[in-house]
């Protein structure tokens, strides 16, 4: 049987009074991909940086891999790789030099830095400072970096925003491979038609609150289409 990589029971997060995620549950097993489905303001990002650690829920519980956060937090950080939406990156570094900045801090063999470069297609660029990166260059530089401990559990957070065509299509390669080596994959995302190629599941989020859950699967074979599925969800059609 898979194992649940990933356990997340009635998470709720309020901020000043203003309920952000509202109950929460899912499941998540080894080589399964999760897209996190909604707009702005919809808690995808919240729910993402509970489930890494770097915000605690108001109420509920999350476990990666058996842990909780609470009782093993350098265990638990050793099960993630997490690619945020964006990043302040050091200026003055190249991208090698910063791939061994975070390679030395999770005690990762410098050799990992030339296999992910040339994964992600930056080996020609590793010598530039970072600070002169297109925006899809950055978000590159950001997976590299998630997939330096090859994690247990990879999270991103639109990880498809400043791609062009050609790295959306590789993306997807990359989380697809990440799944076949048993990881499990949970993305955020606005854009439908990626959520449809990449995942296996998915979680329609609208103010915080799970409004449908599912395989990618059963949302197309009772609606045609994520897009039907995600409107008649939030009551569109």
């Amino acid at each position: 049987m898979d194992k649940a990589v990933v356990v997340v029971e009635g998470v709720s997060k309020r901020i000043k009074r203003q309920n952000i995620v509202e109950e929460i549950s899912f499941s998540l097993n080894q080589g399964n991909i999760l897209a996190l489905c909604g707009g702005n303001g919809a808690g995808k990002s919240t729910l993402l940086r509970m489930i890494a650690g770097m915000m605690q829920p108001t109420a509920g519980r999350i476990t990666v891999n058996d842990l909780e956060w609470k009782k093993n937090r350098k265990l638990y950080a050793e099960q993630i790789g997490y690619m945020p939406d964006d990043f302040q990156f050091q200026h003055g570094l190249t991208a090698e030099e910063t791939l061994s900045f975070w390679a030395a801090l999770r005690k990762v063999p410098q050799e990992r830095i030339s296999e992910l470069l040339e994964m992600v297609g930056l080996e020609h660029e590793k010598r530039k400072k970072v600070s002169s990166f297109s925006k899809g260059m950055r978000q590159r530089l950001l997976l590299a970096q998630a997939l330096l401990v090859k994690p247990v559990l990879l999270m991103m957070d639109e990880p498809t925003n400043g791609l062009d065509p050609f790295w959306n299509r590789e993306l997807i390669k990359l989380m697809k491979q990440v799944r076949q080596e048993g990881s499990a994959v949970i993305f955020s995302t606005h854009q439908l038609e990626a959520a449809e190629t990449a995942a296996d599941q998915v979680l329609f989020l609208n103010h915080g609150r799970n409004v449908g859950a599912g395989t990618v699967e059963f949302f197309q074979n009772r609606y045609g289409s994520l897009h039907a599925a995600f409107n008649d969800s939030l009551g569109l059609d």
